[in-house]
């Protein structure tokens, strides 16, 4: 009998992450856990590093840029929306000397406001804060960013 179950959400977003962002694949960006209103992104420090030892910055905005398409998968309707940055604002806090997980949140009633916005406008802005840690739970940067939710048709 075939397995017809649909795959996790982090599995969804890792297959499109080769083909949407592919730079983001090629440096092991990997989601970790996506929900509505939650998702969790990884990045290895090997391979992703700089001139003195640590995670290049580009890395960090990376795996946390990323969360803003992978919140939007999950919490909305992806046949009718896509997700799209306009503006991030990073703030490095520490070297990551480890690999390093993003986590950012969204309420439900965020996610409804978004959504009722983009079916009446085809399109709606929203914040998102993402964390930054590396291994030992030290925060290594925190973003904050506004994203828009717009319809295909426009």
């Amino acid at each position: 009998m075939a397995n017809d179950a649909t795959p996790p959400l982090h599995e969804i977003v890792n297959s499109a992450l080769e083909f949407t962002v592919p730079i983001a694949h090629k440096m092991g960006v990997q989601a970790t856990e996506v929900r509505p209103g939650y998702a969790s992104t990884k990045v290895p420090v090997e391979g992703n590093g700089n001139h003195f030892g640590v995670m290049y910055a580009g890395v960090l905005f990376t795996v946390a840029e990323v969360l803003g398409g992978a919140l939007a998968l999950a919490s909305f309707d992806t046949s009718k929306y896509y997700p799209l940055v306009k503006d991030l604002h990073i703030f490095f806090r520490r070297p990551a000397a480890t690999d390093v997980t993003a986590v950012a949140t969204m309420s439900e009633e965020e996610i409804a406001r978004v959504a009722e916005e983009a079916d009446l406008k085809g399109k709606s802005d929203f914040s998102l804060k993402a964390v930054v840690t590396d291994a030992n739970g030290v925060v290594v940067a925190e973003t904050e960013g506004l994203y828009q939710l717009r319809a295909h048709n426009k």
